[in-house]
């Protein structure tokens, strides 16, 4: 399994930019970050036919008998038999039927709360690209508790905004690193070319095997277009949800197990960086993280749990 290092940035605080790496780790990379442009959408990209209104938002108190139609995370949702209380995404009682238009968000973290936790982020960076991302991992911050379900996604957002500077950067600037990212020993190797796989998106995501797998499993072809990490805000938030979802990185589980698993936020930083800032590796910079993510449970109103630090 590939393994995770992390670019580290200093902008007045200790910064690392998990960077997805094979097992043969090099030498720390100088992180360096670019300021979003806000790129459009290529004139050639097809157009989607326009989604459906939303039914009424789901609510966990209501019975829904089998054929009864929900908004949820701004897409509507059908039951396949009686359900109450099984949230739509999170259980297959529910089926989906697509991203719909008119509805309220029902994420646990609002509008206003996302513009609290990030004052000074880059336009790119939408709230509606993040609610759009959700269909990717319906289970994420959709599980288990209120408590639970608001913990996941501040821990997600709080290590969004550690890796991009409070959403303020949305690729690496540093173009002579940019031909490190590829890994020529993969079969399908780089055919955008070798310096075309450098980190992009909340998260900061690279390298050439981890656009093939994030790709595949979202069904874009970002092998082949890696730039629309960068011109599509959906989509950027997309792979970073991939690896929170489905990757344990250096750690023993994916963040979103750990989160609902009861191991805690520290055990999230394990599986973004391992032994570069847990285990006494960079005590500061899980400080930093565990100090920011308190900040945003504080603005969401709920607790931060247990299990902090690694």
């Amino acid at each position: 399994m590939n393994r995770i290092k992390s670019l580290l940035t200093a902008l007045g605080t200790v910064v690392a930019t998990a960077v997805f790496l094979p097992a043969p780790a090099h030498a720390a990379e100088s992180p360096v970050l670019v300021r979003a442009a806000g790129l459009p959408a290529p004139a050639h990209a097809a157009e989607s036919p326009a989604p459906a209104a939303c039914a009424p938002l789901w609510s966990s108190s209501t019975a829904y008998a089998a054929g009864g139609t929900v908004a949820h995370h701004g897409r509507n949702w059908t039951a396949k038999w009686w359900t109450r209380n099984e949230n739509p995404g999170a259980t297959t009682v529910w089926s989906d039927r697509g991203a719909c238009t008119g509805g309220v968000s029902d994420f646990v973290i609002s509008e206003a709360e996302f513009d609290e936790i990030f004052p000074d982020r880059a336009p790119f960076y939408t709230y509606q690209g993040l609610i759009d991302a959700l269909h990717a991992y319906p289970r994420f911050a959709n599980t288990g508790t209120e408590a639970m379900r608001s913990r996941e996604a501040a821990a997600f957002l709080t290590h969004a905004d550690f890796e991009s500077v409070g959403l303020q950067y949305v690729k690496e600037i540093n173009e002579a690193n940019y031909w490190i990212k590829c890994d020529y020993s993969q079969p399908f190797g780089c055919p955008a070319g070798q310096s075309a796989y450098y980190g992009r998106g909340p998260i900061m995501f690279s390298w050439n095997f981890n656009y093939k797998a994030a790709g595949d499993a979202l069904g874009l072809d970002l092998l082949n277009d890696p730039w629309l990490v960068e011109r599509d805000p959906s989509v950027a938030w997309q792979t970073a949800l991939w690896y929170w979802n489905t990757q344990n990185g250096p750690g023993t589980m994916t963040s979103h197990d750990a989160m609902v698993g009861g191991a805690g936020f520290g055990e999230t930083i394990r599986s973004l960086n391992g032994a570069l800032e847990c285990d006494g590796g960079n005590p500061a910079s899980v400080r930093a993280r565990v100090a920011r993510y308190e900040r945003i449970t504080g603005i969401i109103g709920t607790d931060p749990g247990s299990r902090l630090t690694c």
